[in-house]
């Protein structure tokens, strides 16, 4: 006599996985913490930023009275003022002459104080920190530092003049000097920053390629023009797009050694717009948020153009 198979349980099907709803919430959870952090620096932005840069583009476009307030329309007739302006061309030649006077020796002397601080010897470091010294400067104390140096009376410079037989120099007073004395001031505020910048690139050559260039007998200047120059490109690019713009921003030094002197050699476009709205009690906040604009639009385009031409040059591998 057989027996029947008993008969199987039916089974029961497997309940859906929660990993996908977990996931999900996660996931919402995430974008809830990036969009707090994110709205810090956003707002940070929106206030300090983008709303003066708005205010700005409002004014240019408007008269004002004398506290800043809009008080007509006057559409594209400040910037035709300004253009039509015959001293312009001497304000602007004025900054792109005082940015070469800055730009070109802070890179090219900090790279060769870079260089010369490579060396492996003892007390190096000692030298490392006193060349980054003026990088601790602020632009206020490192004018009131360089007026004692240029003082006709009791500065420095005219003092070893006068022990050398050289006819003294006025160098904040002669339309001559002026411009280029300014520059003197900038160039060492920021070479410490250049040669710092480059001493990082300098770092990161690596040393089998340097050891294998002297190997093959390249010679120091050989071996600096082919491999090291090429290979610290992103820095010097780096440092001739910051420090021009720096330099076409340049106001503390002008207005504390200069103000703009003498007879306008110094008078560069942000000093320019700095006379239009503050300066010996004028309060043009409309011209001066016009010369804002084109300052704006002035470094936007040596930025682009640096890019545009220079970039291509610059080794990233």
């Amino acid at each position: 006599m057989t027996t029947a198979a008993p008969a199987k349980e039916p089974v029961l099907a497997t309940p859906p996985a929660r990993g996908g709803s977990w996931r999900r919430s996660r996931r919402r959870r995430d974008q809830l913490v990036a969009a707090l952090f994110l709205a810090i620096p956003l707002a940070i932005f929106l206030v300090f930023v983008f709303v003066p840069l708005a205010r700005t583009l409002w004014l240019s476009v408007h008269a004002t009275d004398m506290f800043g307030r809009p008080r007509q329309f006057v559409g594209l007739e400040q910037y035709a003022r300004m253009f039509s302006d015959p001293g312009l061309r001497k304000v602007l030649l004025t900054t792109l002459l005082f940015a070469v006077l800055t730009v070109v020796p802070s890179i090219s002397v900090g790279l060769v104080l870079a260089l010369s601080l490579q060396a492996k010897t003892r007390k190096i470091g000692v030298f490392r920190t006193l060349m980054a010294t003026p990088f601790a400067f602020s632009a206020a104390a490192a004018a009131v530092l360089f007026d004692i140096f240029y003082s006709p009376s009791v500065g420095v410079f005219n003092g070893i003049f006068d022990r050398l037989g050289i006819a003294q120099i006025g160098w904040l007073t002669d339309p001559r000097w002026a411009l280029l004395s300014l520059a003197i001031v900038i160039v060492w505020r920021d070479l410490a920053y250049c040669m710092l910048v480059l001493s990082a690139g300098l770092g990161a050559v690596p040393t089998e390629v340097t050891e294998a260039a002297a190997l093959d007998g390249a010679g120091q200047w050989r071996m600096l023009r082919s491999i090291i120059l090429p290979l610290i490109t992103p820095s010097m690019f780096f440092l001739l797009v910051i420090c021009t713009i720096n330099s076409l921003q340049t106001f503390g030094e002008i207005n504390i050694l200069t103000q703009g002197g003498p007879d306008g050699a110094t008078t560069t476009l942000v000093y320019s717009l700095y006379q239009s709205a503050f300066a010996f009690g004028a309060s043009d906040y409309g011209m001066a948020s016009t010369k804002a604009v084109v300052l704006m639009s002035l470094v936007l385009i040596v930025t682009v153009v640096q890019f545009r031409f220079l970039q291509k040059k610059v080794f990233y591998g």
